[in-house]
């Protein structure tokens, strides 16, 4: 039903609209023959209430008594936390502003509310994001050959720090990334006598761990294998065998000593004075204190603070289950690093999937839920090694374990090292590239025939090059298997009439469809107790 009001034109892309979901009924997936995943799926598109989340419910209710609180103390939320948190409250609420989509052939209408873009909190953002990064790399970027995914964790005290250096995060990757290089290189060269041999990979810095702790970690996928260039000039690449478990200590041990000897110039060793180790504590003293507790696991926020979080465990469970074991690990003074996860080079769904996983939200909202006392609780994702299944925040707290994982400005998340670096000289020659001719296809110009018709299958002929960032609708279909803007009245095509802003506009519209036209209240700040200091 079209509706006489001003209204904003936009373009069709829906790139600032929120992912919702669909009520379905699910008869079962197909894999067609070129790998696509095909879902047999009756469903019927709903943009997702922002209410319906339990997160949502505890910021809006928590929020304004956290800032008050902290004010109280004289400490300072930096802008740039409380901007993710009160941008996380407006995001997807119909209120704020909307997408207005139609179906000429019916004249039904759709609203997408818009969305907060934010990058750590809000997990239909982070999962829009998660699912368009995983989608760019592997039509974009990793040509199909075999990939690894090398993960390096830190010891605690280099957490805290990574948390809020850039320059230092920047220093200790570098480290880590030219080791494993290192080591490709060398066992390149003596099992093909290869001299000149390239590398390539992409990083993933993730801010969290699994209980919603600050844990600056690296998840790194590298090629497993190197390139080099014949003496056609052709480039060639030769894969090779899985690391031993000998290499994977050796590089362990190098990585350790080569970021002892950093942090050693860096002014950061044992030896270091007090404002050279924690310049945050000075500059930022709230955010210290949120970090320095979300690393060690401790209450940050209220009378509990310093104490231990609190756990619900099992104890009939084995306490030996999560330790690290198996093939390709080693730990090493706080650090451990992890090499047995490897893709196949036409596996190319299963690395979309590791993609997705590297690159996923820091909140899982499905294991969130409240206690009868006001309490949250936390399911683990992998119990811990005491039998530790769930955790428990007071909500206030959980407000300060969200503020520590919100990266600082202008904190980059995705990192291109070797020949995928944005400058690599044989970076065009080898990232999977579009067709401009009448169908389009990816193709890796230093690859055989049979691997460019392979990488050909991986996406549907449009007839123009695709943007470099997918539609709302194209990663709904990508990660669910249905299309959200088939009409789900007379399965005609929808499409986006315009974007709605004015507030006048938003009431009228959304009163006229039936749709509350007033954002979900964001309860004031509760009067401090004299226990909370």
């Amino acid at each position: 039903m079209a509706h006489p009001l001003s209204e904003q034109s936009c373009d069709a892309s829906l790139s600032g609209s929120s992912v919702g979901h669909a009520i379905s009924r699910y008869n079962g997936f197909e894999t067609r023959k070129e790998g696509s995943l095909v879902c047999d799926v009756d469903a019927e598109y709903r943009p997702r209430n922002p209410e319906d989340n339990p997160l949502y419910g505890i910021v809006s209710e928590h929020l304004e008594t956290f800032l008050a609180r902290q004010r109280e103390r004289d400490r300072t939320v930096p802008s740039f936390v409380e901007r993710e948190l009160r941008a996380f409250l407006e995001c997807g609420v119909l209120a704020n502003g909307f997408l207005r989509v139609h179906c000429d052939a019916c004249g039904k209408d759709r609203v997408v509310p818009f969305s907060c873009k934010g990058r750590s909190l809000c997990s239909s953002c982070c999962g829009r994001r998660m699912a368009d990064t995983a989608a760019h790399l592997v039509d974009r970027v990793l040509p199909m050959v075999p990939i690894r995914q090398w993960v390096l964790s830190l010891p605690y005290a280099l957490r805290y720090r990574l948390a809020y250096d850039s320059a230092l995060v920047r220093d200790v990757l570098r480290i880590f990334i030219q080791t494993v290089f290192s080591s490709l290189r060398r066992r390149a060269k003596k099992q093909y006598g290869i001299r000149q041999a390239k590398c390539g990979g992409v990083t993933f810095v993730q801010r969290f761990g699994g209980a919603i702790n600050l844990n600056v970690h690296f998840h790194s996928l590298i090629f497993d294998g190197v390139y080099h260039e014949d003496s056609e000039g052709r480039i060639r690449f030769r894969r090779l065998p899985q690391p031993s478990d000998t290499e994977v200590k050796r590089v362990t041990a190098s990585i350790v000593k080569k970021i002892q000897r950093l942090l050693v110039r860096r002014g950061l060793g044992p030896q270091a004075g007090f404002e050279e180790a924690d310049p945050l504590l000075l500059d930022q003293s709230l955010l210290s204190e949120l970090y320095s507790a979300s690393v060690q696991g401790r209450v940050a926020v209220g009378p509990n603070t310093g104490k231990r979080l609190k756990g619900i465990k099992f104890e009939f469970e084995s306490e030996a289950e999560g330790k690290m074991t198996g093939r390709c690990c080693a730990a090493l003074s706080g650090f451990s690093l992890h090499a047995a996860v490897c893709i196949p080079s036409k596996a190319r769904r299963q690395l979309e999937n590791l993609c997705r996983y590297v690159a996923r939200p820091a909140v899982a909202t499905e294991r969130l839920s409240r206690l009868p006392d006001g309490r949250v609780l936390y399911r683990l994702r992998h119990r811990w090694r005491d039998g530790t299944s769930y955790v428990i925040f007071d909500p206030l707290d959980l407000i300060g374990k969200l503020a520590a994982l919100v990266p600082p400005p202008r904190f980059n998340l995705v990192r291109y090292s070797g020949i995928l670096a944005p400058a690599a000289r044989w970076r065009s020659r080898l990232v999977p590239v579009e067709s401009q001719q009448g169908n389009d296809s990816l193709s890796c110009p230093g690859c055989s025939e049979a691997t460019k018709e392979e990488q050909g299958k991986r996406q549907e002929n449009t007839g123009k090059i695709h943007p470099r960032n997918y539609t709302w609708a194209e990663l709904m279909k990508r990660v669910f298997g249905f299309d959200v803007l088939k009409c789900d009245a007379c399965g005609g095509r929808m499409r986006i009439l315009c974007a709605i802003n004015p507030p006048t506009a938003i009431k009228k519209i959304l009163d006229c469809l039936g749709l509350p036209s007033r954002p979900p209240p964001i309860y004031p700040a509760v009067p401090g107790d004299p226990s909370y200091f």
